[in-house]
């Protein structure tokens, strides 16, 4: 593991054990990155719960309970479905803090309106107003996905910074 990814997963586990706290997380862009960058630090059971890998529109829907409508109307990589996504994954999990990310790794799936590198990510906490970022990187898939799991893990030190 990249020692900068190495650093901010050890980072989130001390906050999260310190707090007592369990992480999930919801994905489809990056295909199960951010759980396998999690779940490579050794004693990680105790502070990861589990993890949504949602690349289907079906799955997003059966696993996080995203309505269809919504993905009709916005896509799947919008910030209402990135909304839900988190929402969903700390609804159907036993955390306390989760995140999710969706997106346009490439090469191929960009619209005008949403070209390749376009990545939403959100992270929803309990008794918290969740959050939602979105992100243009550069870059080929491997890169995006690198640059989105990063960001989405970042984004996980943000929600536990001042944790009461």
């Amino acid at each position: 593991m990249d020692s900068q990814l190495e650093q901010l997963v050890r980072q989130i586990a001390e906050l999260l054990v310190r707090h007592g706290l369990y992480l999930t997380t919801a994905e489809s862009c990056t295909g199960g990155g951010v759980a396998q960058a999690l779940t490579s630090m050794p004693g990680s059971s105790n502070w990861f719960e589990r993890g949504f890998v949602t690349y289907s529109n079906r799955s997003k829907e059966e696993m996080l309970g995203v309505p269809d409508e919504l993905l009709q109307q916005y896509g799947a990589v919008s910030e209402q479905t990135v909304r839900v996504m988190a929402e969903g994954a700390l609804r159907h999990s036993h955390s306390q803090i989760s995140l999710a990310v969706t997106g346009i790794a490439g090469p191929g799936g960009a619209v005008l309106e949403k070209p390749v590198g376009t990545i939403w990510l959100a992270w929803a906490a309990l008794g918290r107003e969740t959050c939602c970022q979105l992100e243009h990187f550069p870059g080929n898939r491997e890169q995006i996905c690198t640059q989105a799991i990063m960001a989405s893990l970042q984004g996980v030190l943000d929600v536990l910074d001042g944790w009461p």
